[in-house]
């Protein structure tokens, strides 16, 4: 049996620690500490979302393609094996890829570094948002300045499509991680202009 100390998502993370990695396979649930999760199946597509500590991860499979984002502290645990691209999380990033004529990913990501003030207010309005809808968990153990960073997955079903909005607050830091997914799923999925 695998030490729990090293799951992935147990201990506290750093926004400026967190990377991207995008691959064309699942990842085993055993490699992460999952908080909360949530199954979908919709129209031609079936998901799952998992927060994982001050991270997340998001699998999708329509017909024989499956895709997975990841976003995650680097580590020993995690495979090279059918990883499209990685990359760490740093201001503003866009990044597009087309795994087949049936699938097509779109990502954005902002790292937003604020105020004390401002990040408190948009905090405030955040968490009172995320507990009206999607996947929220705050994290007590690890509260900084008074506020506990927190999680914060919104998602969205659309005909061949998931939209996923993730959310990831460190008040320690003054930052908040907010990515944009697209999945595309469908026949001419890939042929669309991008």
């Amino acid at each position: 049996m695998k030490d729990s100390q090293l799951e992935l998502g147990l201990t506290k993370q750093r926004s400026t620690d967190l990377n991207f990695f995008l691959y064309r396979r699942a990842l085993h649930p055993e490699l992460f500490h999952i908080y909360m999760d949530k199954h979908i199946e919709y129209g031609n597509f079936q998901a799952d979302i998992w927060i994982i500590g001050l991270s997340h991860l998001v699998t999708v499979q329509s017909g024989g393609t499956m895709v997975t984002e990841l976003t995650a502290v680097p580590s020993d645990l995690l495979t090279d094996r059918n990883l499209v691209t990685q990359f760490r999380f740093r201001g503003e990033r866009d990044f597009q890829y087309r795994f087949s004529d049936n699938m097509r990913y779109i990502f954005s990501s902002q790292v937003e570094e604020m105020t004390e003030h401002i990040f408190r207010t948009t905090y405030r309005d955040l968490v009172r948002y995320a507990k009206t809808k999607g996947l929220y968990i705050p994290y007590s153990q690890w509260a900084t300045n008074g506020l506990e960073p927190f999680s914060f997955i919104d998602y969205e079903t659309r005909h061949n499509e998931l939209h996923v909005h993730a959310y990831h607050a460190f008040p320690g830091e003054w930052r908040i991680l907010r990515t944009q997914s697209i999945f595309e799923t469908g026949p001419g999925t890939g042929k669309k202009a991008g």
